[in-house]
């Protein structure tokens, strides 16, 4: 096991080939992952399951990419809330992988509590939930009982439901396309786009309707709610994500004889004439047949050799979105759901992290907030003037609660942009140089920033290169063609 420190040797000045040229031999095939988040964590595990030797690079003090925890006095906190659905195969995959499935299981039933606190009676709650039907009966009950919307509202939602499963996902023309125009053209009023469209899409896509591409807003919902009954049921972490992701996905690596170096950051990667490539960090050089970039997508242009594709600069045009996170720890319990969604306050969402983060006292809830771009540099003693009045009232025990703690967690690049246009930008895992394949969310895996979409993308990468390596598939590798 390698917990990236590295035993005595020659000085830290002098590069230290390892890999078919240096003192590993020339035994096996070799590769180098670089970036030990979600997609370089699956592609070196896929890659080291076909006898691949694995190098596995992170430049951070630790795996799992932005989906971390950290310590904050004695909490253990999530940079952020991450969900996954039923759909989501992929990452269901991954979690079986790393053994980690027990510790972020699925709702039995999809159940959103969503409270309105706009309506001058007071607070008002409405469920979104399914029934065990066929789709699209599953979720008949809950869009005819939909307190947010009117009468007139839910038969137009219900149309234009149909029109989205309708949609051919491969229709290219779908991408040029924005998500908001299609919801008015198709009746949808500004009422029903936020109390139904945008709460479910700002969450998945991390941007509005209006500026969200029709095609992968299309993925989202007919993949999400209008694919399969048990689709949209919603999973999370009960534990921190560093026990997932960092913890079980390491020990999974270990396991599969990976070689995980962390504090490593890569300074350059070049290929030579015989197809052997070189991959620089401080003090020493990796050599490999195969190399997989799994990093976000400016990093990945900045390591990119030249010709390698044909348009490096699309990756530079894929936007950024941001997600804020606020952290409130009160002295006692103000929420009795383990999540609940508001309509007509800033606030999108809240999940009681209590159990996962040690509290033994009070309750601790976190807000996630998406498409965050108005406030993800507000000071921290703005956004607690803002949300804990909107928390009380979202939530009335809160009014009798005292603050704890109040904090805030910020992503500036949380995900890809999902902006009209973006698929055309998206690239595929390979690229025009032998031997040199990319990974991430943000490459072509048909899904918006998800995890789903990074573990895809780990996938792909180490398909294209066990194909070129000439080595066989592992037989329990995730199957992306047959559960896309």
């Amino acid at each position: 096991m390698n917990d990236g420190t590295r035993s005595e040797g020659p000085p830290a000045d002098v590069p230290v080939p390892t890999g078919p040229s240096g003192p590993a031999g020339t035994r096996g095939r070799t590769a180098v992952v670089i970036g030990g988040g979600l997609a370089g964590i699956t592609a070196a595990l896929a890659l080291a399951d076909a006898g691949v030797s694995v190098t596995l690079l992170e430049g951070r003090p630790r795996l799992g990419g932005l989906a971390f925890s950290f310590q904050r006095g004695g909490l253990t906190v999530d940079n952020g809330q991450h969900v996954y659905l039923r759909c989501c195969t992929a990452y269901r995959w991954f979690l079986d992988r790393i053994e980690g499935a027990a510790l972020a299981p699925l709702q039995d039933r999809l159940d959103v509590p969503v409270l309105d606190v706009t309506r001058p009676e007071g607070r008002r709650l409405g469920r979104l939930r399914r029934d065990p039907l066929p789709v699209p009966l599953h979720l008949g009950r809950s869009l005819a009982t939909y307190p947010h919307l009117s009468l007139a509202e839910r038969a137009r939602v219900g149309r234009a439901a149909l029109a989205l499963k309708g949609l051919d996902l491969a229709d290219p023309a779908l991408d040029a396309q924005d998500f908001g125009s299609w919801l008015t053209a198709h009746g949808q009023s500004a009422r029903a786009v936020e109390a139904l469209w945008d709460l479910v899409g700002v969450a998945t896509l991390n941007a509005v309707a209006g500026d969200a591409s029709l095609g992968l807003a299309a993925m989202v919902f007919k993949t999400g709610l209008l694919s399969d009954p048990g689709a949209a049921d919603i999973g999370w972490a009960h534990v921190p994500l560093g026990e997932l992701h960092d913890r079980l996905a390491r020990k999974a690596l270990d396991s599969a004889g990976v070689r995980t170096e962390v504090r490593t950051r890569v300074t350059s990667v070049s290929t030579n004439e015989n197809g052997i490539w070189s991959v620089q960090v401080p003090g020493e050089t990796h050599l490999a047949d195969t190399v997989v970039l799994a990093v976000a997508q400016r990093e990945a242009h900045d390591l990119l050799p030249d010709g390698a594709l044909d348009a490096p600069e699309d990756l530079l045009a894929i936007g950024t979105a941001p997600i804020l996170n606020v952290h409130v720890v009160y002295d006692r319990k103000v929420l009795d759901a383990p999540f609940v969604a508001a309509l007509g306050t800033p606030v999108q969402w809240v999940f009681d992290r209590t159990d996962a983060s040690g509290l033994r006292e009070g309750q601790y809830l976190a807000l996630s907030q998406s498409a965050a771009q108005d406030e993800i540099d507000t000071p921290v003693a703005t956004l607690r003037e803002r949300y804990l009045p909107e928390l009380e009232r979202l939530l009335p025990g809160a009014r009798r609660a005292a603050v704890q703690d109040f904090f805030v967690t910020r992503e500036r690049t949380a995900t890809f942009a999902p902006t009209p246009g973006v698929g055309r930008l998206r690239p595929g895992a390979r690229t025009k140089a032998p031997g040199l394949y990319l990974a991430g969310a943000w490459t072509a895996t048909g899904w918006p920033a998800t995890m789903e979409s990074a573990v895809r993308s780990g996938v792909n990468a180490a398909d294209a290169a066990l194909a070129a390596l000439g080595r066989p598939r592992p037989r329990a590798l995730f199957d992306v063609e047959e559960a896309a």
